[in-house]
């Protein structure tokens, strides 16, 4: 188990073999296309300048996994961060484009059915890891996940699968907070904090968090913000975390629940029909 060949394997065979991977409609189809991993150091300098912006009830790779092990405790130079993308499935992304209020039925079965895999695959990592006698823990299950108040940035969790994936080299944040990665921005994230040796994914935009937006890069585009129902997302003042969430609560939600059967907070028109849907955009990737 002890090379990212092996926890790639684990990861994709759940994929595939995981009835949960699904969205519940006739065609049987998948939640998500095939998963991409990366790797951080749990004592990369980036967790503790994040938790410095964003407060200190945000959980380090050390006291995440402190939490799940308090009576065997491990210096975070010992500790990797295994990060996994999950991508939207091209038909789910078709679905969505369309839409320009409320998001697509697939979309909002990705966001709660695919979650629900999310969770589940969390799980089945950290625990086949533990097994294996990697004690390993995925943070966003532990009891005390929960959000809070950040005083610089809002509503914020104890446990963010966007920077995590940002430190372990997936990609760099857009206009509308969401991450851009190589598979687009249409992905969902996951992660689980390991007691095990692991060579970590080079960032090749370093510590640039906005490498690869093109309005960050090169002050063109903003194509997220003309995709935002609630108008949360300006070129001037970037993403409105409450004008973003209380839409998503007030309207997608409600709406989905009423017209799918879904639970959760779907939306993500920002994430398509955009350049950065579905890869990096031109002349940004190094």
């Amino acid at each position: 188990m002890n090379s990212v060949a092996h926890i790639e394997k684990v990861i994709r065979d759940f994929w595939t073999s995981a009835p949960s991977n699904s969205l519940h409609l006739e065609t049987g189809e998948k939640a998500w296309a095939e998963p991409q991993v990366a790797v951080a150091r749990g004592d990369d300098p980036l967790f503790y300048r994040i938790k410095e912006l964003i407060g200190p009830f945000l959980w380090t790779p050390e006291e995440a996994y402190a939490l799940a092990f308090p009576d065997s405790p491990v210096p975070a130079r010992e500790l990797r961060v295994i990060s996994w993308l999950l991508p939207q499935t091209p038909e789910t992304r078709a679905d969505q484009r369309r839409e320009k209020a409320l998001p697509a039925g697939r979309w909002a079965r990705s966001r709660f059915h695919g979650e629900e895999f999310n969770c589940e695959l969390r799980l089945h990592l950290a625990e086949t890891l533990t097994r294996a006698r990697y004690p390993s823990v995925a943070p966003e299950r532990l009891p005390g996940f929960a959000y809070q108040q950040s005083e610089r940035f809002g509503l914020a969790s104890n446990w963010s699968e966007r920077h995590v994936a940002f430190v372990a080299g997936h990609g760099t944040f857009g206009l509308s907070d969401a991450l851009i990665t190589r598979w687009g921005k249409a992905v969902r994230f996951g992660s689980v904090v390991s007691r095990i040796d692991l060579p970590v994914t080079g960032r090749v935009y370093g510590d640039d968090h906005h490498a690869w937006c093109l309005w960050y890069a090169r002050g063109t585009c903003g194509a997220c913000a003309g995709r935002c129902p609630a108008d949360a997302i300006t070129t001037t003042t970037g993403h409105d975390k409450q004008a973003c969430f209380t839409y998503i609560r007030e309207t997608a939600a409600p709406y989905a629940t009423a017209t799918y059967g879904t639970g959760a907070t779907p939306c993500g028109l920002c994430q398509v029909r955009i350049p950065c849907e579905d890869r990096v955009p031109a002349g940004l990737l190094s």
